[in-house]
């Protein structure tokens, strides 16, 4: 099967597959007859057959990912010998100068070596601090700022052509709420357009009001708030701070810590300048695309952070979108669906895309089946997307003709020779996290212990767009299932179940306290019951937990569970 074939000289700068295999790969660079490299594609990301190496190469969150630079001066063919290969994507980047390409080779020099050793050291350690990535003298400033609300603050303001290299802010947990007060404001060179204007919170990676992000560049650790990419600027630079809460309505003091690395070295010729589009669509518009970036000019895209809530509760379909990207007007990337856009691949299965994780160039910022959201981040470093004259870059909401109700909040980060003309302003209402009244529990990706014996048993057949578990418990056993993650208050608890002729009777608890009488899942037939109603339940820090406890008989020894549901009740 032929992968990959391109003719000239280029670039493959990252690989990308759900589904590796113990089949061979080969690659013919600048040959037709013999390959440069053989190894199965397992091997391409196990990060440990040299000089693929972790962290350049790896896998997790479902994903398995290449982002060693394979160079060819003539061509490139890649061939993978096995039967059968399912979703793969390859991004390569052509190269006008054939004379500055050294095709690629297992032999490298010592220069190699030492380079990938030292992104090895860089992006394995932990935690990275400023002088990892600027090791000489900087001025700094240093200072503790009190935001009232409706206020402003200016922590910069210098009228001396420079580049901003580090900013950090702490506690970060000053910032993580479900309401983003504090808003981020970056102008240069007195532009009419400001190049970030967005709540801190998304500017850093938070979740959904928690911090999340621990990239290479930019996100939290330690609980402060880092960024590390250069900002570059002709003569001027201006970074602003607003509290954006309205007195009488959530209005706290936000008080925090600001340290700010720059130095007086103004922008090169044919550097761009940072910029940021954040993107808040509080309800999706049906038959359009979420917009990441619209950029005219010249420039560069180094960046998307993307947090996503459906507002229909249940599976998260809504990330079964692909991205598009349109460059200089010509369609030039379309990937194969959101997580893998991410480089992950599987969402709602165990140890794939089911939870927050961060990696140094692409992670998972959280995924939650009864929130029903998720998010995701993925910086261009070394595969950077560059464009002459326009870029458009947008990510599908469903599978097909953007018809799943979502509410997406993204930050797109690049850099230009102008601001784009594309800007929404941040507000207190906009800015403000979602939270769903109906949350939905799949049995696939719940937190539960099991007291006595019970058989489990999963299947896809019965359309919820999860996994159904059939549990066959022995007498007097039960399951409690942790409802930790779920806001307190009062819910209605309903149960999506099945009733069989082999069905047992059940009973539902919290603690030691009985919430439900005995029920018969028992049937002279299969039937489907969506909503069994169970009773009304308080979730508390006392009490965030309910137990499943059974009573079997000789052939009445089964309860199959589809779903758990929770509606929020009024105060």
């Amino acid at each position: 099967l032929v992968l990959f074939d391109i003719t000239g000289s280029g670039v493959i700068n990252r690989i990308w597959t759900p589904t590796p295999s113990d089949d061979t790969l080969d690659f013919f660079i600048d040959s037709n007859i013999d390959p440069t490299l053989s190894l199965s594609s397992r091997d391409l990301f196990s990060g440990k057959q040299y000089p693929f190496v972790a962290p350049l190469c790896g896998n997790q969150l479902g994903g398995y990912y290449c982002y060693l630079p394979i160079l060819f001066r003539k061509s490139c063919r890649i061939i993978f010998r096995g039967k059968k290969t399912q979703f793969h994507q390859i991004q390569y980047r052509l190269i006008t100068h054939q004379d500055a390409v050294k095709p690629f080779s297992l032999n490298l020099n010592e220069n190699e070596k030492h380079a990938l050793k030292k992104i090895e050291a860089l992006w394995n350690k932990k935690p990275k601090v400023f002088h990892d990535f600027y090791p000489y003298p900087t001025l700094g400033i240093d200072t503790i700022l009190n935001i009232k609300p409706g206020t402003t603050a200016t922590l910069l303001h210098s009228n001396v052509g420079g580049r901003i290299l580090g900013i950090e802010i702490e506690p970060a947990n000053a910032f993580a709420e479900i309401y983003k007060h504090i808003n981020i404001k970056i102008t240069w060179d007195n532009e009419k357009i400001a190049a970030v204007n967005c709540p801190i919170a998304d500017f850093f990676g938070y979740a959904f009001g928690k911090p999340s992000m621990q990239s290479l560049m930019i996100g939290t650790q330690n609980d402060k708030n880092y960024s590390y990419l250069p900002m570059p600027y002709d003569h001027s630079a201006k970074i602003e701070l607003s509290n954006l809460s309205i007195y009488g309505i959530n209005n706290p003091v936000i008080k925090f810590r600001v340290h700010l690395n720059y130095v007086n070295i103004k922008r090169r010729n044919k550097e761009g300048k940072f910029y940021t589009q954040w993107n808040k669509v509080p309800s999706s518009i049906t038959g359009q695309p979420h917009l990441l970036a619209s950029i005219k000019g010249k420039g560069h895209y180094i960046g998307t952070i993307l947090q996503a809530q459906g507002l229909t509760p249940g599976m998260t379909y809504f990330f079964e979108g692909d991205d598009s990207t349109v460059i200089d007007g010509q369609l030039r990337l379309h990937g194969t669906g959101s997580e893998d856009y991410f480089n992950g691949g599987w969402y709602a299965l165990m140890d794939r895309w089911d939870g927050a994780m961060s990696l140094p160039l692409h992670g998972a910022l959280d995924y939650s089946l009864p929130f029903c959201r998720t998010g995701g981040y993925r910086f261009y470093l070394s595969d950077k997307l560059s464009f002459d004259h326009s870029f458009m870059h947008t990510i599908e909401h469903g599978p097909v003709g953007n018809t799943i109700r979502s509410d997406y909040t993204s930050l797109a980060l690049y850099y230009a020779d102008s601001p784009s003309i594309l800007t929404i302003n941040p507000t207190h209402d906009i800015a403000t996290v979602y939270l769903p009244d109906t949350m939905i529990l799949y049995p696939q990706l719940l937190d539960y212990n099991i007291y006595g014996s019970i058989g489990i048993k999963t299947n896809w057949k019965y359309g919820t767009g999860g996994e159904s578990y059939l549990f066959s418990p022995e007498k007097e056993s039960a399951i409690r299932i942790s409802l930790k993650n779920i806001p307190h208050g009062r819910y209605g608890l309903y149960l999506d179940i099945n009733k069989s002729t082999a069905g047992c009777e059940f009973s539902i608890w919290q603690r030691q306290t009985m919430i439900s009488d005995w029920i018969s899942s028992s049937n002279d037939h299969d039937e489907r019951v969506y909503d069994l109603f169970i009773n009304d339940i308080r979730l508390s820090d006392f009490e965030n937990t309910i137990s499943i406890k059974f009573k079997t008989s000789t052939d009445k020894i089964n309860f199959l569970l589809h779903r758990i549901k929770l509606i929020k009740k009024k105060a």
